[in-house]
């Protein structure tokens, strides 16, 4: 029997792989031995491992050639440098597939705009793209906006300074897609909330029934930031459209009433998310909504913006707001910039052909002492940091982190201002479950000071930052807490879970009622069904609590990775970066995304050396999605 075993297998020699790169993970390692097993070129295996790395490095594709034509790669002097021949050898191998139009794409990995892909890569960036030149192509001449409209919109103000808003809600009527995008206190969701009025205005007087508007974001916390920014804005917005009609008798404030009832979710949420298994909602059943307004979309990645477009009807209209200079979705792809990116290089000569797009530059905070600090780290220009820093005065200190032992005098003080915060936000305090009012107080409190990692681990990372603040904060309580729980203690929810219907990113706080019995509250952005759901009276404010006990997997909130920050502003924020300046992880993306956090004030907790890294260092992923944006033929085949 086991010489019939020994007959029926045939081990074939392969030829043996170089040793393979530091930076590849054992992923990156099998796929490359995978290659070489089902008889794939070396230089197959090679371009496949690399591929693999960087798609878990952010990247859609590796670049297989300079700027200058030459064979090489772009700017990462570890990738490998491929002679003509060995473009040859890819383009010959039969794993590999230089598409053609309409053809199906089978093979595993595909050859295309010198760019090497895995094939999933490869048709998500095609299928992105051809959604955005199909939605781009369907617009509807019928619709128009008026000037009346806009000053009525806007209430009469015709100022330079609001004419991108005022152009972004005359341009989105009429199309299926829109990009708004912009820094911090540039308008995005008041200009939202204008253009979400101004489609359920042109929906009725067209004759169709009332807008389903479903709002998301990629995070909880961002989800319920932007259904408190619609609310907000409409409060002040319904004071100038609670007497107005215009010449046509519209009935402004009930479109604007329309536009607030949006119903606010995480994105996967609104996906109908499985877990690994996809999402509920896709073309044969999709988001049953006539207006989709995705925030913080620079967030998504690729292959989740493909699930959102797939998961829309032809006639929905998809808004995404974001500001593009932020960081990049955590998964593969630059999504938000590459878009943006295509847009902005278009050509068009006339208003009507102008790309769906609009780009806020004004910040209209009244205090924007900070604003020319966020534009220079957006230019990467370090003589205007410098100056920005000097003129914000006492709103911005540097501190210089250098060592542990200075990382922990900081953390020492910093302890001391966020035990301030607390206190006066009532967070010690006895809190009854009834008053809500109380809770939401506690809860704004976590706003006003936050400190924001650029790592999670390590000396200078946000866990131990966390361990460190927290220690300080039982130290200045009265009372015994010995346990990790105790009043005023801020958690952050790191999966999303819908048995408690707690999403990845929400916040809550640990308060104690009259009795010293602990819960851990949150708000959440909108979900009136939920049994648990208590709201504050006379507000659309709701929030939930649980027993510290029930709550899915979570973390301290007291010092959070930047990146987990995206979607949120503080009065203060404190930023602190490694000091080794030639951590890879220090990027002008990155100490964007952190410095525009802050609303009131900043500090910086870092080596000159590691802050003049992160300026000249503009991390950009590679891809061809903007190209394919941007191209005429637009013809990529799953």
């Amino acid at each position: 029997m086991s010489a019939q075993l020994r007959s029926g297998y045939h081990f074939e020699p392969i030829e043996a792989l170089p040793e393979p790169p530091a930076e590849w993970r054992a992923l990156d390692h099998a796929v490359a031995r995978w290659v070489v097993a089902h008889g794939g070129a070396v230089q197959t295996a090679a371009a496949a491992g690399w591929a693999s790395w960087a798609e878990g490095s952010g990247h859609t594709a590796i670049p297989l050639r300079r700027d200058d034509g030459t064979a090489g790669t772009a700017d990462r002097a570890h990738w490998p440098a491929l002679s003509i021949r060995d473009l040859e050898a890819l383009k010959a191998d039969p794993l590999v597939t230089c598409p053609v139009p309409g053809e199906q794409v089978l093979a595993p990995f595909v050859l295309d705009r010198d760019h090497f892909f895995l094939r999933r890569s490869y048709i998500a960036e095609c299928a992105v793209a051809a959604h955005v030149r199909t939605r781009v192509a369907a617009t509807d001449a019928a619709s128009t906006v008026t000037d009346a409209d806009l000053d009525v919109l806007f209430a009469g103000d015709t100022d330079v300074r609001v004419q991108p808003q005022r152009e972004a809600v005359r341009r989105v009527v009429g199309r299926r897609f829109f990009v708004l995008t912009g820094g911090p206190g540039t308008g995005k969701t008041t200009t939202v909330l204008r253009m979400l009025t101004m489609l359920t205005c042109d929906r009725a007087r067209r004759g169709l029934p009332e807008a389903v508007i479903r709002a998301a974001a990629p995070t909880g916390k961002a989800a319920q930031r932007l259904a408190e920014s619609l609310r907000e804005g409409a409060a002040r917005f319904s004071e100038s459209l609670g007497s107005v009609r215009d010449s046509s008798s519209e009935d402004w404030a009930a479109h604007l009433a329309c536009a607030v009832r949006a119903e606010a979710s995480t994105l996967h949420r609104l996906l109908g998310s499985r877990g690994q298994s996809g999402f509920s909602r896709s073309a044969g059943s999709p988001v049953p909504a006539d207006i989709v307004v995705v925030d913080e979309a620079s967030m998504i990645d690729l292959a989740l913006l493909r699930a959102l477009f797939e998961a829309l009807r032809e006639d929905t209209v998809l808004i995404l707001v974001g500001d593009a200079d932020q960081l990049t979705s955590v998964g593969a792809g630059s999504a938000l910039l590459d878009i943006v990116s295509a847009f902005e290089g278009s050509r068009a000569t006339d208003a009507a052909a102008a790309p769906p797009l609009v780009r806020l530059t004004h910040s209209f905070r009244s205090d924007a002492v900070l604003v020319p600090i966020n534009e220079a780290v957006r230019a990467g220009d370090p003589v205007a940091l410098n100056t920005a820093f000097v003129a914000a005065g006492e709103r911005f200190e540097h501190r210089r982190v250098e060592t542990p032992s200075d990382c922990q005098q900081a953390l020492e003080a910093w302890a001391a201002r966020m035990h301030r915060c607390l206190a006066a936000a009532g967070a010690f305090d006895p809190v009854p479950p009834e008053r809500t009012d109380l809770v939401a107080k506690a809860l704004d409190g976590l706003r006003h000071c936050q400190l924001l990692c650029a790592l999670r681990e390590g000396e200078f990372g946000a866990q131990d930052a966390a361990r460190q603040l927290e220690r300080s904060l039982r130290d200045r309580m009265p009372g015994d807490w010995p346990d990790e729980w105790y009043p005023g203690r801020a958690v952050m929810i790191t999966r999303n879970d819908y048995t408690t219907g707690l999403s990845n990113g929400d916040t809550g706080i640990c308060l104690q009622d009259k009795g010293g019995r602990l819960a851990v509250w949150f708000e959440i952005a909108s979900d009136p069904e939920r049994s648990n759901a208590q709201p504050v009276s006379g507000t659309h404010r709701r929030f939930v609590r649980f027993a510290p006990g029930n709550l899915p997997d979570h973390r301290s909130a007291a010092a959070i990775t930047i990146h987990k920050s995206q979607g949120s502003e503080y009065d203060h924020a404190a930023v602190l970066l490694p000091p080794d300046a030639s951590h890879q992880i220090l990027c002008r993306q990155l100490v964007y995304t952190a410095l525009s956090r802050a609303k009131r004030s900043t500090e910086l907790w870092a080596t000159q050396e590691s802050l003049h890294r992160c300026i000249e260092q503009k991390v950009s992923r590679h891809g061809a999605l903007a190209a394919r944006v941007a191209a005429a033929d637009n013809s990529g085949t799953a």
